[in-house]
């Protein structure tokens, strides 16, 4: 999953993956997005959104989560208002995360049929799954940049972290 594009405005990151079979754990993805304000691009997000949270101005909310993966098509929908951000947020970084189900650590290899989608309106901007980061339990899958001029671009990139969800959110905006 690779892409670049400019002038973005409102997008939408869309997860889906297959269930858990009948005598196994139900496998539980989750959209994160970490907000980073101008002065400190990599560091510590300024806000962090996830299943049960929206950021505090409204511009991202998950509309959508699923615990298990059923359903037709995306199961989980992230949407990202960029140009409704306040100007000193410059950077978003999208990821995806398993959570402990069953009290075992799921990697990407263990649950089948996952794919991520990033469009506006009704243009695919990138499209994807997660078999390039098998032994991953998280990866970003996307960073929305600000450039001088106010305009957002979109560097779709799958990067796969071996964390759990608390680290992973911690590091998931750093340089590397």
């Amino acid at each position: 999953m690779t892409g670049v594009r400019k002038g973005l405005a409102k997008v939408e990151v869309a997860l889906r993956w297959d269930p858990s079979p009948a005598e196994r754990p139900a496998h539980d993805l989750d959209i994160v997005a970490a907000v980073y304000g101008a002065a400190d691009l990599h560091g510590v997000p300024v806000h962090l959104v996830h299943f049960g949270s929206r950021s505090p101005d409204g511009t991202i909310t998950l509309n959508r989560d699923s615990h298990t993966g059923q359903g037709f098509g995306f199961d989980e929908v992230m949407t990202l208002e960029l140009d409704r951000m306040a100007a000193e947020l410059r950077r978003v970084v999208v990821g995806v995360l398993i959570q402990d189900t069953g009290g075992r650590r799921a990697t990407f290899a263990d649950i089948a049929g996952t794919g991520v989608r990033i469009r506006e309106g009704h243009t695919d901007l990138a499209e994807g799954d997660f078999d390039a980061v098998p032994a991953a339990t998280a990866a970003t899958v996307a960073v929305f940049t600000r450039d001088a001029s106010g305009a957002w671009s979109l560097d779709a990139r799958l990067q796969g972290f071996d964390a759990d969800p608390e680290e992973f959110t911690r590091t998931m905006g750093a340089v590397r």
